[in-house]
């Protein structure tokens, strides 16, 4: 863009336009506080522009409707206005942040209401000029097209680049190959990075996009896309989309798939883009060739794989680490230095050597001996020598990592269960640690969330998976973990899904089975009986849903992960009677109609149950009872009107439940008064729902509930006044609420309440004089203003603790359904 005089000749809308770009433009490099709302509007206006240009041009010949523009001009210039206030807010004011955030946005969304006017008024009183209609259709239809997105997720999570390891070394040379090839070379558009399984692929691709020349040179045009041995282009094309907050339009077929990749590619193109497509596998040639025709200076593409691909692209091969930078990264994994003296310097330079310069093996050998005493770093280096010496490189990886996992001593043995168990969900994905916590509760008796994730914790310390906590404002020890996932790398899994094949089939501890199509594994024709408490099933999209009678007898958790639209439980469940969890994820895009849900009423044992992606209204169209039911989770499902139709009421259905989840549940406009005659009710989770404006006032019904947590439903208005009711709540959060203005005025009588967290709910005032009757009140956790309101009632609240969030304002809330 241009700078005040360079649009329509500096004349009336031109002009206001014009010196509001300006303004954005400078206002998005001084204050990052509303970066990334700023930049939205910016991709607007650099639609609107060549509009109003046309519009210009062609009112000087025609009718256009004059009051109409007027008003469009009036609407640019208080945007200038409104720029100038949001450049003078203080960092630390949370109010005014929140306040100017929502004048953006609101600003924002008028702007999209005067352009839908305009055309409607153009179309009107031009209608026999076919080519201005065209223009401002077509136009208006652009700025829609690239409208934002609902925010389930944050869209930066789609496409981001990876976190460094702590240690990253013998790197330098092949990062200076590839900014040599990516970055100079105009004959290079695509560069393939090949390197065994383990050999620090990934993290050089990492350590490119960090690179500050690559930054500078690509901006925020850098996605980084894992693409996994079952890729789908409609996945990786609705990621790209979603990285840069733009609807996707509907995949049709292959075809229109294509047309959308390459849609997004020339826009995006306009400016240099970087692609990075980590993990592709053999036979994926069809993928590569699709970004490969792209061959103009501002297209590159990074590919890392185990296989070369010849004929698409540059070749470029990883080698392992030499001898200096593989001690470099053992010493750092197994923190030696100073108290490794007791350590024979011989040990550790076998180990390594046994390593190969493999970056993965080296630093799950690290952490594997790290802090152990010498007899056990001697055993390691004896059993190691009697390992193979020909066997291949990813071969002879997986008997090194084997080795690490197998040292784990006896009071690690529940930690190797709880890593292989990581098998049981899909290559390259997420895995939740909120459905970690489900299977592991059941198979190993942990009473409390903290115990899975201390599970989870000491995994990262040994380097055997990733934990990955994607809210930036994460309070430590509040008890959500709707936000905790777990990665892993590809040859880990491998690893995992090796060791449970261990045995005989029908006697092991884990069952996990990949489907390819219908192509169902010989065992199940068999029809033996198979003794696995832990039962894994992973289809792809096409799968029928046509199942074999599967003899699970021992079954104590079933995970499913399939992608189809349509889904149906086995039948076979109903032989299942031991139980006790299920975990049912859908891959695909759009919540899936799930079948068979009536068949659950046959298990009498089933405690839990985690639903991810299913259209909720088809699992209560048939009656169920569950019994045993104590836990039901919902996330990013589609809710609807599902628990109005039910074919049974909900405390019927469930009448024992104590704990409901419902998270990221967009369509969620009103939590179902149904949901007040759950009794045994102790957990009440309803977060990030931001359609979500009330709550039943018949709340105060539920007399057991212990926990309220209204995270993040950013048009809650109000609580209701029965809360008073709930004597047995001990922890009230209604962070990031911003909508809620005041707190019931009877708040005083929740006479157990210990805790409570309003964090980011800027809109408070005052406090009701009844919460001076928080005798049991311990912890506050609130914003800086709202902290002068609890210090008001100090002399009241003598015990009170009150604990100020640390500032990070998250604008994900102000997008709203397109």
């Amino acid at each position: 863009m241009g700078g005040a005089d360079d649009l329509f000749g500096g004349a009336g809308l031109g002009l206001a336009f014009s010196m509001l770009y300006d303004a954005l433009k400078e206002l998005i490099t001084k204050n990052v506080m509303f970066t990334p709302l700023l930049k939205r509007i910016q991709s607007k206006l650099d639609l609107l522009a060549p509009l109003l240009k046309d519009i210009e041009e062609s009112n000087k010949k025609l009718d256009l409707p004059v009051e109409e523009l007027k008003k469009l001009q009036v609407h640019l210039e208080e945007g200038i206005q409104l720029l100038s206030k949001c450049e003078k807010t203080q960092w630390w004011s949370v109010a005014k942040k929140y306040k100017y955030a929502r004048r953006l946005n609101e600003w924002n969304e008028s702007l999209q209401q005067h352009l839908e006017i305009l055309n409607v008024q153009g179309i009107r009183d031009v209608k026999d000029i076919a080519v201005t209609v065209k223009i401002i259709e077509e136009a208006v239809g652009r700025i829609e097209l690239n409208q934002l997105i609902p925010k389930q997720l944050d869209c930066e999570a789609f496409c981001a680049v990876p976190e460094l390891p702590p240690l990253v070394v013998g790197l330098d040379f092949p990062l200076k190959e590839l900014k040599r090839k990516l970055l100079k070379d105009e004959n290079v558009s695509m560069v393939v990075l090949t390197a065994p399984g383990g050999c620090g692929k990934t993290t050089l691709a990492t350590k490119f996009c960090q690179d500050k020349d690559v930054k500078d040179t690509f901006k925020d045009n850098i996605f980084f896309v894992t693409v996994s041995k079952k890729h789908k282009l409609e996945n990786i094309v609705q990621d790209l989309y979603q990285r840069k907050g733009i609807q996707v339009p509907p995949f049709q077929n292959e075809v229109s798939t294509v047309t959308l990749l390459q849609r997004f590619l020339k826009q995006e193109g306009q400016s240099p883009i970087l692609i990075v497509l980590d993990d592709v596998w053999s036979g994926s040639e069809s993928l590569l060739e699709k970004f490969d025709q792209f061959k103009t200076e501002n297209y590159k593409f990074l590919v890392t794989s185990r296989s070369e691909f010849r004929g698409y692209g540059f070749p470029c091969s990883l080698q392992p680490l030499s001898h200096d930078n593989a001690m470099k990264l053992f010493d750092h994994s197994a923190s030696l230095g100073d108290k490794s003296s007791h350590i024979p310097k011989d040990i550790p330079e076998k180990i390594v050597e046994r390593c190969k310069g493999f970056p993965l093996a080296i630093t799950v050998a690290g952490r594997s001996l790290c802090g152990q005493p010498i007899e056990i770093w001697q055993k390691r280096e004896l059993d190691w020598s009697k390992g193979f010496t020909f066997l291949d490189s990813e071969t002879e990886l997986l008997f090194i990592l084997e080795q690490s996992l197998d040292a784990l001593d006896k009071e690690m043995v529940a930690i190797k269960e709880c890593f292989l168990d990581l098998g049981a969900f899909p290559e390259d994905q997420r895995i939740p640690a909120a459905a970690l916590i489900d299977i592991w509760a059941e198979l190993y008796d942990l009473d409390t969330d903290i115990e899975c994730i201390a599970n989870l914790h000491k995994l990262t310390e040994r380097s055997l998976a990733n934990l990955v906590v994607t809210r930036k404002d994460k309070i430590e020890g509040d008890g959500y973990y709707s936000e905790h996932f777990v990665t892993q790398h590809d040859v880990l899994r491998e690893l995992a899904i090796y060791n449970t094949k261990k045995g005989p089939v029908e006697r092991r501890k884990r069952l996990i089975i990949d489907i390819c199509g219908d192509k169902l594994p010989k065992r199940w024709r068999e029809q033996k009986q198979m003794k696995a408490r832990l039962l894994s099933i992973t289809t792809d999209e096409g799968f029928s849903t046509k199942w074999s009678n599967l003899q699970m007898l021992e079954a104590e958790v079933l995970v499913l992960n399939f992608q189809t639209k349509n889904y149906a439980l086995p039948d076979s469940m109903v032989n299942m009677g031991e139980l006790k969890a299920l975990i049912v994820t859908n891959y695909g895009f759009l919540p899936a109609e799930l079948s068979n849900f009536q068949l659950l009423s046959s298990l009498p044992n089933l405690k839990r149950i985690r639903l991810e992606r299913i259209s909720i209204p088809s699992i209560t169209k048939n009656p169920i009872q569950l019994a045993s039911l104590k836990k039901i989770s919902l996330f990013m499902c589609n809710i609807d009107q599902a628990f109005n139709n039910c074919s049974i009421s909900i405390s019927s259905a469930f009448p024992n439940l104590e704990e409901m989840n419902i998270d990221y549940c967009s369509d969620l406009i009103e939590l179902p008064a149904e949901v007040c005659d759950l009794s045994k009710l102790k957990m009440l989770n309803v977060t990030n729902c931001h359609k979500l404006s009330a709550l039943p006032e018949g709340i105060g019904k539920l007399k057991n509930l212990e926990m309220l947590r209204l995270r993040s439903c950013t048009e809650l208005l109000e609580l209701p006044t029965s809360m008073k009711n709930l004597g047995k709540v001990h922890f009230l959060d209604i962070s990031d609420c911003f909508s809620i203005k005041v707190l019931p005025e009877d708040i005083g009588e929740m006479s157990s309440l210990r805790k409570i967290n309003m964090r980011q709910c800027s809109r408070f005032q005052e406090l009701p004089p009844s919460v001076k009757g928080l005798e049991q009140l311990k912890e506050v956790v609130c914003d800086e203003e709202a902290k002068y309101l609890w210090e008001s009632f100090s002399s009241y609240l003598k015990n009170v603790s009150i604990i100020v969030a640390k500032e990070n304002i998250n604008l994900n809330w102000l997008h709203k359904t397109q």
